[in-house]
């Protein structure tokens, strides 16, 4: 016969260690408390710290917000806000103080240097490597005790290499390097060690963020003010100042650009506003097949006739780049009724003399030229024998109705000194502060490599 046993719980005892449990519980509760309240007091010594030495961060200071939030070990930085690890910064603070004022100094200039709102980069692994060290590049610039951490000498020593390489230190410069020279995973580790200090895994949501790009960008504006006011406290900011030119020159917008080169046409088309739908019906009602029609109407449309797109063919672009700003530049232009049935653009190719025109009339003959065409000079660059050359297609009637003209280089040739009588563009592939200046009557556009090769796959989005 089987013997049930029955075992009666002790209340007493369930109610001593549940209070053993809360007393854990209180207890981890006061600690946590605690640590975050010894991390807030540490990134507060820090903001008055950078507050004091550099009085011209003073607005920034104020916008970026702090949230104490425990995690999985790491600083999150979405481009407004600065999510740090109490946990994490206290054991940093212990291996060095100055450790969190590097911290807020580093998420403080990817917000000024608005490096958030570059996550379309074709290579995100090489735009996040590129910010880290633009930042930590600018951070050793000013020199701050504050700031000052064990590693910066070897810090410094691998930074002088990547000047030289890079031909600068902006995180744009950076960026294009790496595309061009790929770093080997001991290098991506080494960069990440000594430059790496906030995750920007919330990047990507940037324009779901309380304070916006435009409001960032008069924050940096009044920083660029304020560092003349302030010379004194420049601290040798020089970098910041570098990157602050990159950070706020002007985007051009290309399609928006092609627009000045429209001419007034008029194209057989029936204008949707003019053309009587009703009376057309009632004809056909009324006598059967015959619809009463009344003289066709045309409507003005902007149009491109005549264009010309010349190539400096000693730039120091590769060839499937100059494809590429060709594709987009095409693209852009047949798109939303941009052009004649019939349309006369000549592609021009020189150096220190016109070395090609093709002519191109239809998209078959665009697509058999990129197929096809090849970049032909290599010489010297002298920019006048274009202007010359498409003088003379004016004379002849081949470009009777020339509106504008797009010249691809690199910025280093002989200018004309006389202003043509139709728009002019010289546009440079990334920036290059030693290029020399375009006449005051051209238009000076720069176009970022990314931007080109992003092209293309923004066509396959839409």
């Amino acid at each position: 016969m089987r013997q049930e046993v029955y075992i009666t719980k002790n209340p007493r005892k369930i109610k001593k260690r549940k209070g053993r449990f809360d007393a854990v519980a209180q207890e981890t509760s006061d600690r946590q408390q605690k640590i975050e309240g010894l991390a807030d007091e540490i990134m507060r010594l820090a903001h008055d710290g950078l507050l004091i030495n550099m009085r011209f961060l003073d607005v920034a200071l104020s916008k970026l917000k702090l949230v104490c939030r425990q995690q999985t070990g790491a600083h999150l930085f979405d481009g407004a806000t600065l999510y740090y690890d109490p946990v994490l910064l206290l054991r940093q603070y212990k291996v060095s103080p100055n450790y969190a004022a590097r911290l807020y100094l580093h998420t403080l200039l990817h917000c000024i240097f608005f490096h958030s709102s570059g996550t379309d980069k074709l290579n995100r692994l090489y735009w996040d490597m590129a910010t880290d060290i633009a930042v930590e590049n600018t951070i050793l610039d000013i020199n701050l005790h504050l700031t000052g951490l064990s590693t910066d000498d070897t810090l410094r020593n691998r930074l002088e290499i990547l000047k030289k390489q890079a031909g600068g230190l902006t995180a744009e410069k950076i960026y294009r390097h790496f595309r061009v020279e790929e770093p080997s995973e001991k290098a991506v580790e080494d960069w990440h060690k000594l430059c790496h200090f906030d995750e920007h895994i919330y990047w990507d949501r940037r324009e779901e963020l309380e304070l916006s790009q435009e409001e960032w960008r008069k924050v940096s504006e009044r920083i660029k003010a304020d560092l003349k006011s302030f010379s004194r406290d420049k601290n040798n900011a020089e970098s910041i100042e570098q990157n602050l030119k990159e950070a706020t020159r002007e985007r051009y917008d290309y399609a928006g650009f092609l627009k000045k080169f429209m001419v007034m046409g008029e194209s057989i088309q029936v204008n949707d506003d003019e053309f009587d739908y009703i009376y057309y019906t009632y004809g056909l009602d009324t006598y059967g097949n015959m619809p009463l029609v009344e003289p066709l109407e045309y409507k003005d449309s902007n149009k491109i006739r005549d264009f010309v797109i010349a190539i400096d063919t000693s730039a120091s672009c590769r060839g499937e780049i100059v494809q590429a700003f060709l594709q987009k530049t095409y693209n852009i232009m047949q798109d939303a009724e941009s052009f004649f049935t019939k349309i006369n653009v000549h592609i021009i190719q020189c150096d220190s003399e016109v070395q090609q025109d093709i002519k191109i009339t239809e998209r078959e003959e665009f697509d058999r030229f990129m197929e096809q065409g090849k970049l032909t000079g290599f010489g010297s660059t002298d920019f006048r024998p274009v202007f010359s050359y498409v003088e003379k297609l004016r004379e002849d009637g081949e470009l009777a109705q020339l509106k504008g003209l797009l010249y691809f280089t690199d910025g280093y040739g002989i200018y004309p000194e006389q202003m043509p009588d139709y728009d002019v563009a010289f546009v440079f592939l990334n920036e290059d502060e030693n290029a020399p200046k375009v006449p005051s009557w051209a238009i000076r556009l720069v176009l970022e490599e990314e931007e080109i090769a992003n092209f293309e796959k923004e066509k396959q989005k839409g």
